[in-house]
């Protein structure tokens, strides 16, 4: 920032955004003082390096905020909604909403339901119990399926996607 840049030239933006070109280093500063901004660095990994025209602390506020978004965009990922076999209804609405819930924050959901012992043995009526719950969500906010309903060495798994 300001004086602490180390180059004899740089690649000027505007407070506008608008590219001014590659400008002496002093000039920049210059411009930068006569119109009540910071001159800021952006990048230094090239030659010369880019500056921008701007108040310092803004600057550091967009920075942190495009830093936390790109986290929370990362964080949230995959959720998982576990189901059973014999899962009553109103159990099944309860997990809907949860999902509804994962999927409106931007989320992932992961439905699964797990088989045990002689349930392997009624695999179809399993997956009508998985196809039940995606229709139930479909009535509450559009969804898509990112993966097909599979079968997986504990039961059945479908993910799902806010549409």
């Amino acid at each position: 920032m300001n004086n602490q840049i180390r180059a004899s030239e740089v690649r000027l933006i505007d407070e506008t955004g608008k590219q001014r070109g590659i400008v002496p280093f002093q000039e920049a500063l210059n411009l930068a003082r006569e119109r009540g901004f910071d001159l800021i660095q952006i990048t230094e990994k090239v030659e010369p390096p880019v500056c921008r025209l701007g108040e310092y602390g803004k600057y550091l506020y967009q920075l942190e905020k495009k830093l936390k978004e790109t986290k929370k965009q990362e964080g949230g990922g995959l959720k998982e909604i576990r189901l059973t076999f014999t899962i009553s209804s109103h159990d099944l609405e309860t997990r809907v909403m949860q999902a509804e819930k994962f999927l409106q924050k931007g989320n992932r959901v992961r439905a699964t339901l797990r088989l045990r012992g002689r349930q392997n043995a009624l695999e179809g009526y399993a997956r009508e119990k998985l196809e039940k719950f995606v229709e139930a969500l479909r009535a509450h906010l559009p969804v898509k399926l990112e993966s097909e309903l599979k079968k997986e060495p504990r039961g059945l798994s479908v993910i799902l996607v806010k549409g």
